[in-house]
């Protein structure tokens, strides 16, 4: 009796067919990968089956595929995981199976199929250059130094790097590419593998041109005011990248750091909706849209011809909300009608707003935060006895004492 089931999505160009499914049985244990599966069927029962893998380590990403839906790592992921999400995800066949029939063939099986946002070349692989490595080459992921090179090399201090240690961990498997719906909708979109690895470099203090870099993408139309924040690159990420907050950085460094007025809107847009949040609580859509086009009393009441092009180009986009429902009437679209938080909710903001501006240093998430002991004073953070203070780690990381953890500890070095 084999233990699981892979069906797995073929395509064979050269028969002139479509897609379709095929279904192979395995017999392995629980703890082995759905990758050792796919191997085990073209080296037994089908040599036809084509499947692109190369460390089964999690290191080099050649495996991508889609598993139950879920773009990932065949390596990284076992049979028995995959198995259990299969029958949570459509529920145990046994409920609809015919009386008497064998165990094996209730057992659901695990789906495994092609990444997603790509051309598929044949069965499991498909063209990473068209999608994946030309929107890389897109951000220039190189170095940009200015001046004469050093006789060595470049030397920075070990604490200046810690801002880009998580983009640095991106192995190209093209796995948030695959499970990028902004993607899906815009397939000009460069993609959150791609803007992750451009922020390698503007975070990076040897790079000189963080300006350039940052208005390039900024005022590109499919650039990062494009990324919908729909958290599908975090979740398929298997080395803890989270491209999105690295497109956030970007757009934090692009309007804070640098003010760029891009042409998307973008910068406007993020002042419209902070400063709405912060006047009433909760955000007016109606105004968000006057603010983002025409800020300040000055642009209402004489808009330029860009404010008044996409204030029209935007109704398109509010009859949708009331046809949908997300703007339950059309007083909404009334700018002044929505009303702040009640009672002292919005003091509660205020002091939001002031805490994240006096607070504003970040660390990415390779650093971990300290949670505050209760018996500490008030606006103190204490770490835990058996952590360090972030002044500690930058400290240790400066001094070469100590080696930075994936899970953002240092580990002593004798």
């Amino acid at each position: 009796m084999s233990q699981f089931k892979l069906k797995v999505r073929r395509y064979q160009p050269e028969t002139g067919e479509g897609p379709y499914w095929q279904q192979y049985d395995v017999d392995l244990d629980p703890t082995l990968s759905v990758l050792d599966g796919l191997l085990q069927v073209r080296d037994r029962e089908d040599g036809t089956l084509v499947v692109r893998c190369s460390c089964r380590a999690a290191i080099c990403g050649s495996c991508g595929v889609k598993i139950n839906g879920e773009s990932t790592l065949a390596c990284k992921t076992q049979l028995g995981e995959a198995h259990e999400f299969a029958n949570r995800m459509n529920g145990p066949a046994s409920d609809r199976t015919a009386p008497g029939r064998e165990a094996e063939e209730a057992v659901r099986p695990i789906l495994v199929e092609p990444m997603g946002n790509m051309r598929v070349i044949k069965d499991l692989v498909t063209d990473m250059e068209a999608t994946h490595w030309t929107k890389i080459r897109r951000v220039t992921p190189w170095l940009l130094p200015e001046g004469e090179p050093p006789e060595r090399e470049y030397v920075v201090p070990p604490e200046s790097m810690i801002d880009v240690t998580q983009s640095m961990a991106c192995i190209q498997c093209g796995a948030c590419v695959s499970a990028c719906l902004s993607m899906e909708a815009d397939p000009e979109f460069i993609g959150p593998a791609a803007l992750a690895k451009a922020y390698r470099f503007v975070g990076d203090p040897r790079d000189a041109q963080h300006a350039e870099r940052l208005n390039d993408l900024a005022q590109d139309p499919h650039g990062i005011y494009d990324c919908t924040h729909c958290f599908g690159c975090i979740d398929a990420c298997p080395k803890g990248v989270a491209p999105m907050d690295q497109i956030m950085r970007l757009r934090r460094a692009a309007t804070h750091d640098h003010e760029i007025d891009d042409v998307n809107n973008g910068h406007r847009h993020e002042a419209a909706f902070t400063k709405i949040i912060r006047k009433k609580g909760t955000l007016d859509e109606s105004l968000l849209l006057q603010e983002s086009y025409a800020q300040g009393v000055k642009g209402k009441l004489k808009p330029s011809g860009g404010a008044i092009r996409g204030l029209l180009g935007s109704l398109p986009t509010a009859l949708r909300g009331l046809r949908t429902g997300k703007m339950r009437s059309l007083p909404k679209l009334i700018p002044g009608v929505h009303k702040k938080l009640p009672g002292d909710a919005q003091d509660d903001v205020e002091r939001i707003y002031a805490h994240a501006e006096d607070h504003h240093e970040e660390l990415n998430l390779y650093i971990r935060g300290e949670e505050p002991d209760e018996e500490a004073p008030e606006g103190r953070v204490e770490p835990e006895p058996d952590e360090q203070s972030e002044e500690e780690l930058r400290s240790e990381l400066a001094s070469g004492a100590g080696e930075q953890t994936e899970q953002g500890r240092v580990k002593r070095t004798p």
